[in-house]
């Protein structure tokens, strides 16, 4: 058994697992400024300007051009749609420098949504920093509502299930707005 401890949390340790969201659903998400490209063409955000035309989906994704972010940007791009009909944004994050979004914004996105500077600042705020003295982020998909806080918080560096669970914290929030208005 003495020998099995060790092997145990040497696998649990390896084992792809979802992360706790630093940001909890309910809290209120940071608002920052900051540029990034849309369809390779400059892009200002601010979040709260955003947030006055709907929900907003903030994925922060670890590095451009690497193959699960391309993947996950695919993945949005094909999703963009779907995220539009439901009355969300979809903005991706990264720590990457200008000209790096802007050929990711045509490459891997598609052109379907923009992508935008994490600032060592919107990092801590947002608490998705990869790990300490690398300047990336982890893989943490919010959902913010349009008053700013926080409906779905999701964190994984498997890329496969942040479009299907936003889309769906998305289309569960319009929903329940309509059900409201009735």
């Amino acid at each position: 058994m003495r020998i099995l401890a060790p092997a145990l949390a040497v696998l649990l340790a390896l084992a792809p697992s979802a992360a706790v969201p630093a940001l909890p659903n309910g809290a209120r998400a940071p608002d920052f400024t900051t540029t990034g490209a849309l369809a390779g063409r400059p892009f200002r955000l601010h979040l709260a300007e955003q947030l006055r035309h709907g929900p907003v989906v903030l994925y922060f994704y670890p590095r451009a051009f690497t193959a699960g972010c391309t993947a996950e940007a695919h993945a949005f791009s094909e999703a963009a749609a779907d995220f539009r009909a439901a009355g969300a944004r979809v903005i991706g994050m990264s720590a990457d420098d200008y000209d790096t979004l802007r050929r990711f914004s045509v490459e891997a996105c598609r052109n379907a949504f923009p992508v935008a500077t994490a600032s060592p600042e919107t990092i801590r705020a947002y608490d998705v920093l990869l790990r300490e003295g690398a300047n990336m982020t982890n893989r943490t998909s919010y959902v913010i509502a349009p008053d700013g806080r926080i409906i779905y918080a999701h964190s994984e560096m498997d890329w496969r299930n942040h479009v299907t669970n936003t889309l769906a914290a998305v289309r569960q929030w319009h929903a329940e707005q309509q059900r409201r208005s009735r």
